[in-house]
């Protein structure tokens, strides 16, 4: 038990290297040229903020 005390870190490193090589070759099997070749196109954007752009909050120019 000492030994894990002592050395726990190391464990933890161990299982961010882990970690990190599985997201690494998750990302790697992603095609993104693929994807970016079939992607849905988006509904256009509804933006509320068109009816705040008539009230303008800068003096008016003569």
């Amino acid at each position: 038990m000492e030994f894990f005390k002592e050395y726990g870190w190391i464990l933890v490193i161990l299982l961010m290297v882990g970690v990190l090589m599985n997201v690494y070759k998750d990302l790697k099997r992603i095609d993104h040229k693929k994807y970016m070749a079939n992607k849905p196109k988006l509904p256009p954007h509804r933006d509320c903020n068109d009816k705040w752009d008539d009230d303008d909050d800068w003096p008016k120019k003569q």
